[in-house]
């Protein structure tokens, strides 16, 4: 999904190599309980130094320095994170098909979620769309963490969570949402600046 988002949207796509049932590439490092599963707490310290070094921090750094990158020419970043939930957890079924994960503070997060959560509604009607959920937005993750580097005029994280359901739906509704969030994603990044879209709405 992600490789046909940047594709469509002419974006960079960075694709995390590694299951998170053995570390979780979107937790800060300092979240221990998170950052590892039950899996692989119980490895020796060295092997879970390996997962750090091999995976975890050239992932980041490899992110983070391409937003560096970009944000020092003077261009604004909308950076987009994808993740996949679970149905079901702890017995209780999830009440939504897609979710837009962003912090409330930051304005134009906030502003464009609500843009893509229209989009998605208006025309994928089947689809449940919900903003910060299953997980709030401004929890410990990968676009918290940037946050705090850059102000919200040049720096826009917003997480995607997917439906495993949706994902492995053979109905085409998967498709058409990545459609949708596409056109949408085009639609902003035809701006220099996210100035116009706080006006908007």
């Amino acid at each position: 999904m992600a490789r046909r988002l940047g594709k469509q949207c002419s974006s960079s796509v960075h694709l995390g190599s590694i299951s998170r049932l053995l570390i979780d590439l979107n937790r800060s490092p300092f979240n221990r309980k998170s950052l590892y599963t039950p899996y692989s707490r119980k490895l020796p310290q060295g092997e879970r130094q390996l997962l750090l070094d091999k995976y975890y921090q050239p992932f980041r750094e490899k992110v983070a320095e391409e937003i560096g990158r970009t944000i020092s020419r003077g261009t604004p970043v909308l950076h987009i994170s994808l993740h996949s939930f679970s149905p079901v957890k702890s017995g209780k079924v999830r009440k939504a098909d897609i979710g837009l994960l962003y912090d409330p503070a930051r304005r134009t997060e906030k502003h464009i979620c609500r843009f893509l959560v229209t989009l998605l509604k208006e025309n994928a009607v089947s689809l449940r769309v919900r903003r910060n959920y299953p997980y709030l937005g401004k929890t410990d993750g990968f676009t918290a963490f940037l946050r705090r580097k850059y102000p919200g005029k040049i720096y826009a994280g917003i997480e995607i969570e997917i439906n495993q359901a949706l994902m492995s739906s053979s109905k085409g509704e998967k498709r058409k949402a990545e459609d949708i969030i596409a056109e949408g994603i085009r639609t902003i990044l035809k701006y220099h600046d996210f100035s116009w879209l706080n006006k908007a709405l």
